[in-house]
């Protein structure tokens, strides 16, 4: 086992070594999405990097790793809510993406498998509007026949912070329930029904739904498979109730239009597809673009490896690495760091 998986969850990722007399500390901060296999990259990186830089990601979450960049205060910064156009222009930043995983309902329900309960989109996003209240609701009841729930109330998990995972997920919901999108709506934070139980990055979704019985959260599945929690089954736009997996996650970035996607901004939300996972998102790497070249030299250095010798470790930590061709097209943008 790699040193640090187990602790790849904990809100911040550090890496420290030996470091050489010319190296440089290299900043980032952003989405906790991709924190477990940007801790494992760094560690297996520091090992081959001859200049031994030092390379300190905190996992703060999207909004607070776009807002540090802005403000200058890191190198680069994870978010997996795509930067807006208008902020890319007025800040002059450079966005691509890094990796593909899912963003998986998990629950916590005595004496129900993980992979029992199913779900459709409708009932989710009821759920989370805090109209279902408890686990044995006719509403959800009518999707399980022969499973017996619980005369349990439901505890709704969600993100406290501003949150790329919380930018996938509700733009999944308004993608299935138009009163999802005419009331919260998509973004990084949204108002929530009264009741809900708020913790901070996947970590602390995860931490709380293990240890609140009826409740129910929305993690990266890194975290679910981390921390062993209960996944659900979920319904795709074919019908179909896949299990989250990277290759249900494949199949649903399968027909992103990454040529033509303004700055790789592409939804892969409840696409079509027997095999596709409904709620499967990317994870952006934002820079600025007056970088000094030095620093953007042994960033691209990293990025490289990242992509190249570190598609093994991703894979095993169930994300999904970028299609060769759309890596190829990442790297043809970083022509525009001057």
């Amino acid at each position: 086992m790699i040193p640090f998986l187990k602790k790849s969850i904990l809100p911040a990722v550090l890496l420290c070594g030996c470091m050489a007399a010319n190296a440089e500390t290299i900043n980032g901060a952003g989405a906790s999405f991709p924190a477990p296999v940007y801790a494992a990259w760094t560690y297996t990186y520091n090992k081959v990097n001859p200049a031994k830089d030092h390379f300190n990601y905190q996992s703060v979450g999207s909004g607070a790793g776009v807002s540090q960049l802005k403000a200058g205060t890191v190198d680069f910064a994870g978010s997996d809510d795509p930067v807006k156009e208008s902020d890319l222009q007025k800040y002059g930043l450079l966005q691509f993406p890094m990796l593909i995983g899912g963003i998986v309902p998990v629950v916590n329900l005595p004496g129900i498998k993980s992979g029992e309960l199913k779900l459709d989109g409708p009932t989710l996003a009821s759920i989370f509007l805090g109209e279902i209240k408890k686990w044995n609701d006719p509403a959800i009841a009518k999707l399980n026949p022969g499973l017996r729930l619980p005369n349990q109330r439901i505890t709704v998990v969600r993100r406290s912070d501003g949150s790329g995972t919380t930018w996938i997920f509700t733009n999944y919901l308004c993608k299935v329930s138009e009163k999802w999108a005419k009331g919260p709506g998509n973004a990084k934070d949204v108002k929530w029904f009264r009741g809900t139980l708020g913790a901070k990055g996947n970590p602390g979704v995860a931490n709380n739904v293990a240890k609140t019985r009826g409740s129910i959260g929305y993690v990266e599945y890194a975290y679910a498979r981390e921390a062993g929690l209960s996944t659900i089954r979920l319904k795709n736009a074919d019908g179909a109730f896949p299990r989250p997996s990277a290759e249900t996650f494949a199949a649903a970035a399968a027909g992103a239009d990454w040529k033509n996607a303004p700055n790789f901004r592409v939804e892969l939300n409840n696409l079509k597809g027997a095999d596709t996972w409904p709620i499967t998102g990317v994870t952006y790497i934002v820079l600025r673009k007056d970088l000094n070249q030095k620093t953007a030299g042994k960033l691209f250095g990293y990025f490289n490896w990242c992509f190249s010798d570190g598609r093994k470790q991703a894979s095993a930590m169930h994300y999904v690495p970028l299609p060769d061709e759309v890596v190829s097209l990442v790297r043809n943008s970083w022509k525009a760091i001057r």
